[in-house]
């Protein structure tokens, strides 16, 4: 047995040893008559419990001390001191984010207080595994690797140690019993023997009665020979604590304000000791608050009447009173309480999700808090620079899981691909793309594709492992019998006719050796312009430099005009043969992760389960099932327009546009087809602007309007009113970055002029507004662009002067074509708006900008 194993049995036997005396004692006889006066009664009453407490730790009473233990706030001001915040997880299962957002909020006071200069203070872990039943070595391990990996590391307790240990309950059983013994000495405990079946029946008079249930105190002033006699007779008791009469507890909570119990009307007696002997829990927390200088006490709501007692015990210890502040609940979307049956609501699961500790902390944070502006992407030290518990908001939080995926796939985002590298590889390890004993340059160049290719898209570091797993496979039916297993826009597209003479030409360049495929002698090529923080999507040629993507631009765009196809009638139908499915990501970089995983087949772990198939592979089974698609589909039908993808997977037709300013709708298609169809205005062609909201003020007249103040990096800040009072408050827009559009025409609105248009998402039926968001270090001024693959136009377009954008109704006709994708990335075209920082985004997946 490990020795601090041993360590905790020996203090845990010892607790009970003591504890399992205090039932059986009976060597007491009382020397007294059977009339004692009151003063008389107390104290003998007293003597019992001296000597009770005496025989039960086996020593002389006489010579023992009943001292007290140091109580390290006793003449202090907690709000004065050093903060020292603890987190008590019970070790009866994994951490739950509730109990993940009690430490978080707990560390940041102690980090926030040490940035500031406060080097003493402390963020404690104190292990409650009393419940002997309950709790396991296993969990106690679990909760603290959690915490481990969330990076909310202790400064005292379990491993770490501290000048007021033990920090388990289970060995601090002496302590407890002192303060029992000094209690019971005083007056202000006593033993009760009343049995279950007496108090269960006082229960149910009082709530007859329409009282609330509480103990009687029959026993409170019991006659000492009575007290005696049960003792005697061994009859099991409980060590009740003597709330004083008319006592009040009254705390300032720094989330819910003042709040005050009668205590006496509230409770009645409560029990310290079981009839077993066990400290119950608010007892013990009480005594480790006080003996360990706990400053504040920061926990969830339901923890909210255990202040009661526990203020009551500290009063009669004499100790100081730590400051509370008791957050809301987290809740499900029905409102309950968040549990299992929500989801996910662990953190280990969330680790194994794929989820990153940064952006797990950057959303718990924001469960209940908010640093005054609808800030939401926060990195670690922001949160510890912005922290104020004085901002915790007392109504309960929601849980919103595709919230928590936005936040996720931005801090991924805001990650190199160096440093998000090491996490797509553990995951490719554990899902089976990756064998971990292959070759470590193979692994590390499989990788460094994956990464690549999935980076821009994935909201968690699984994602990555899923998309690889996509792209090596290759899930085209064997024959036209097999139709049914692709999707519904798959079998349309081949039933069309579109599909046959666009995969038979892509047989025929590769037989003849003319279709374009990865640099055996640089397979990486298509990934090179990734290597740094910005990523840059689908063929970007990188002047030149990069020969296989623009190789297979020339392909397809010869492919074209020789069989006069653009758009997606032509990459749809190229993507499904080149794939197997019908939209996904560039091909190139597709092709060159397949080719890499082909190359080394020892670091993909086939055994595991993983598909790959190699091109070649592919067009033979293409070839196969060109053969069996019966000739009324071999040729296309002019009236079939094929849908877009996005279509067969929301099931409701095509959305883009409705909701927009134009109220306009498009039946344009996705990614590279859009582009090729589009005839509008271009998107540069609007002056869009990264601003920051400097001054917000209701519109006078307007129930609806705000009048805003917004930096765009001009000499004065622009006057707009924005339509946004039924979705955000003042404080909302208060100082926020936003994405502006300038060169509106001026306009009054409600008799307010007003200069632009912050531009926002909303959901189809306009119910729901979300702000467009620049990245977190865009300049404020910068000019928002589009260029298609994600690369700062060489050319780029002048913006529209006001007139002509105006008279030209361009906005109205661009606007169709705006909306955020599945991921909340803000796309004109089904392509990332950018600035120099990044793609903008979005807290609202799927929606219309306007």
């Amino acid at each position: 047995m490990p020795v601090h194993s041993s360590r905790r049995l020996h203090h845990l036997l010892s607790f009970l040893s003591f504890i399992m005396l205090l039932p059986s004692l009976s060597a007491f006889s009382l020397q007294a008559t059977s009339r004692l006066s009151s003063a008389m009664r107390s104290q003998h009453l007293l003597s019992i419990n001296s000597r009770l407490m005496s025989v039960a730790s086996g020593t002389n009473m006489e010579s023992m001390k009943t001292d007290l233990p140091p109580f390290p706030l006793i003449g202090k001001n907690p709000d004065e001191e050093p903060p020292r915040v603890r987190f008590a997880p019970s070790p009866t299962g994994s951490l739950h984010v509730g109990g993940a957002r009690t430490a978080l909020y707990n560390w940041l006071i102690a980090q926030g207080a040490r940035v500031e200069g406060d080097t003493n203070a402390s963020f404690i872990v104190r292990v409650e595994d009393t419940d002997v039943a309950r709790s396991t070595k296993e969990s106690e391990e679990s909760v603290l690797k959690d915490l481990e990996w969330l990076g909310l590391q202790w400064d005292e307790g379990p491993v770490t140690n501290g000048d007021f240990g033990p920090y388990r309950q289970s060995e601090r059983a002496d302590l407890y019993k002192s303060v029992a013994r000094t209690l019971l000495d005083s007056g202000k405990a006593y033993p009760c023997f009343s049995t279950n079946e007496e108090l269960e029946s006082v229960k149910e008079a009082q709530m007859k009665a329409g009282e609330s249930p509480r103990y009687d105190g029959k026993w409170r002033d019991a006659d000492p020979e009575l007290v005696q006699q049960k003792i005697d007779a061994g009859d099991p008791y409980t060590v009740r604590f003597k709330v004083p009469k008319g006592a009040r507890v009254v705390i300032d909570d720094v989330v819910r304000g003042t709040i005050a119990w009668d205590a006496e009307a509230t409770v009645g007696d409560f029990i310290l000791l079981r009839s077993s002997g066990v400290p119950v829990y608010n007892f013990c927390v009480a005594v480790d608050d006080a003996t360990m200088g706990i400053t504040m006490v920061v926990r969830a709501e339901e923890h909210l009447t255990n202040t009661l007692r526990q203020g009551l015990i500290l009063d009669a210890l004499g100790a100081p009173r730590p400051r509370y502040a008791h957050c809301s609940l987290i809740l499900g979307e029905d409102q309950q309480k968040l549990s299992k049956r929500h989801g996910a609501t662990s953190c280990n699961q969330f680790k194994e999700d794929g989820f990153l500790p940064d952006a797990m902390i950057n959303y718990l944070s924001l469960l209940g808090w908010n640093d005054g502006t609808d800030r939401e992407i926060f990195t670690r030290d922001e949160l510890v620079d912005s922290f104020d518990m004085s901002r915790v908001n007392p109504s309960g939080a929601v849980f919103d899981m595709q919230k928590l995926k936005w936040i996720n796939g931005n801090h991924l985002k805001m990650m190199s691909i160096e440093e998000v590298k090491p996490l797509i590889l553990e995951q490719l390890i554990k899902h089976n793309v990756l064998n971990s004993n292959g070759a470590s340059d193979s692994i590390n160049r499989i990788t460094l594709a994956a990464t690549c290719l999935a980076k821009q898209m994935m909201v968690t570091t699984v994602d990555a492992a899923t998309n690889a797993k996509a792209v090596l496979a290759y899930p085209l039916p064997q024959s036209f019998d097999d139709l049914s297993s692709v999707e519904p826009d798959e079998q349309k597209l081949i039933k069309s006719g579109a599909f046959y003479n666009v995969a038979k030409a892509i047989v025929a360049a590769y037989d003849a050796g003319v279709l374009p495929r990865p640099n055996e002698v640089n397979v990486m090529e298509p990934f090179e312009e990734l290597n740094g923080e910005l990523i840059v999507e689908d063929n970007a040629t990188g002047g030149g430099a990069y020969a296989y993507p623009a190789a297979w631009k020339t392909f397809m765009k010869t492919l074209g005009k020789e069989m006069n196809l653009k758009g997606k009638n032509l990459f749809h139908p190229a993507r499904l043969a080149m794939t197997g499915v019908m939209s996904g990501q560039d091909v190139t970089k597709q092709m060159a992760l397949l080719q890499l995983a082909c190359e080394f087949g020892s670091a993909v772990d086939l055994e595991g389960g993983l598909e790959v198939v190699p091109l070649e592979v592919r067009i033979e089974m293409l070839r196969g099932f060109l053969e069996t698609i019966p000739e009324e589909f071999r040729v296309k039908k002019e009236e079939v327009v094929v849908k877009e993808v996005v279509q067969g997977k929301k099931g409701g037709g095509d959305r883009r546009g409705e909701g927009t300013a134009a109220g306009v709708t498009s039946d344009a298609g996705d990614s590279a087809d859009l582009v090729s169809t589009y005839e509008g205005p271009a998107f540069n062609t609007m002056d869009v602007r990264v601003g920051r909201i400097t001054k917000v003020w209701k519109h006078e007249e307007s129930d609806k309007l705000f009048c805003e103040e917004v930096d765009v990096g001009e000499a004065e800040p622009r006057q707009i009113a924005s339509g946004l009072q039924p979705f955000f408050s003042e404080s909302d827009l208060q100082d926020r970055k936003v994405l502006v559009l300038c060169n509106l025409k001026a306009r009054k609105l409600a008799g307010f002029p007003s200069h632009g248009m912050v531009l926002c998402t909303s959901n189809d039926d306009h119910t729901s507004v979300k702000f467009c968001d620049a990245p977190v270090d865009a300049e404020i001024g910068e000019r928002v662009w589009w260029g298609g693959d994600g690369v700062l136009p060489e050319n780029m377009e002048e913006a529209a002067a006001e007139n002509k954008f105006a008279k030209k109704k361009m906005f109205e006709k661009i606007a169709p074509y705006l909306r955020t994708n599945e991921f909340g990335v803000c796309e004109f075209l089904g392509k990332p708006i950018m600035t120099n920082s990044g793609p903008c985004t979005s807290a609202m997946a799927d929606g219309g900008i306007s």
